[in-house]
């Protein structure tokens, strides 16, 4: 199985989203709730070369992008293999 990241905020219904897309498909993911972090939002936007919006998503190291980006890679067939590591 892969190592999934995932940076979040409170009340983010992207970060829902995405954590629920996750959930469904049975991945483990260590979350990392950036609200009250400035330290972990710092290092979020320095490892997704400059995203700021939440959530940002790392599958073994690999920048995936926002809740978006993984909704797509799953409508083209690709997340499942990234998952599976």
């Amino acid at each position: 199985m892969a190592k999934i990241e995932i940076y979040t905020k409170a009340f983010c219904p992207y970060c829902s989203r995405a954590k629920a897309l996750l959930d469904q498909k049975g991945a483990e993911y260590t979350e990392y709730d950036i609200t009250m972090d400035q330290a972990k939002r710092t290092e979020m936007i320095d490892r997704s070369g400059g995203g700021s919006t939440v959530p940002q998503i790392f599958i073994d190291e690999r920048h995936i992008g926002g809740s978006d980006d993984m909704a797509a890679l799953e409508r083209q067939g690709k997340l499942d293999p990234l998952l599976q590591g």
